[in-house]
């Protein structure tokens, strides 16, 4: 049986299209390399400066100027460029990159993002997500549909500082896919043995739901 985890980026792995520029956000999206069948071809795009990210195969030793923007130790594949942060963030700014992926305090059915700041509490700042969130083609949230205290963190309203307004795309947690659309949230996929009713008791935000043609994941 997958973890909530293994179970969201299993699914995730399913959004990456070869050829795509992916970014992936600090957390749980960084471990999305290892769910990416290794012949597809797609470039890893971290906004420190590196195009062409894989993973550090374990036991090897270390490049320790190579890291993700995350501060984790990284490998580069055959083709991978290294650059300064000016031209990366130029790459993002002119919408260079395909997909981002990136974790979530909050997000709503409108698409809003909060995912750097909760009051009272450090935070060394909103980094390059403002700029992912706003100029990435498409943006996917991954996170946990509850808090640990069990309070939803898909909303109606976001009401935590926002990264950015009507960003995301899509929104994938341990118990539903989720598209952001004009109309509200349109669930896409539901977790295996999950049912309606509980997925609506754990979210605050309305969803759209035809039982028809909802998948399983």
């Amino acid at each position: 049986m997958p973890s909530d985890q293994e179970r969201i980026l299993a699914r995730a792995a399913r959004e990456v299209v070869p050829g795509q520029i992916v970014n992936l956000g600090i957390g749980l999206p960084t471990r999305l390399f290892h769910y990416l069948p290794p012949e597809m071809e797609v470039l890893v795009h971290s906004e420190n400066g590196v195009l062409g990210c894989q993973p550090l195969e374990a036991g090897s030793e270390p490049d320790l100027e190579m890291i993700d923007s995350g501060g984790a130790y990284i490998d580069t594949r055959p083709g991978a460029s290294v650059f300064d942060s000016a031209l990366s963030f130029a790459m993002i700014r002119r919408s260079r990159v395909d997909v981002t992926f990136m974790g979530a305090f909050e997000v709503d059915q409108q698409g809003n993002l909060a995912n750097w700041k909760i009051p009272g509490k450090f935070s060394p700042g909103i980094g390059g997500a403002m700029e992912l969130a706003q100029k990435v083609r498409t943006l996917v949230v991954l996170c946990s549909h509850n808090d640990k205290h069990g309070n939803p963190k898909i909303l109606r309203q976001c009401r935590l500082p926002l990264t950015a307004p009507r960003c995301v795309s899509l929104i994938i947690t341990e118990k539903a896919v989720m598209q952001v659309t004009d109309a509200g949230l349109e669930v896409v996929d539901i977790a295996e043995g999950l049912k309606v009713a509980a997925l609506r008791e754990a979210t605050e935000a309305e969803l759209i739901i035809d039982e028809q043609r909802l998948g399983r994941f």
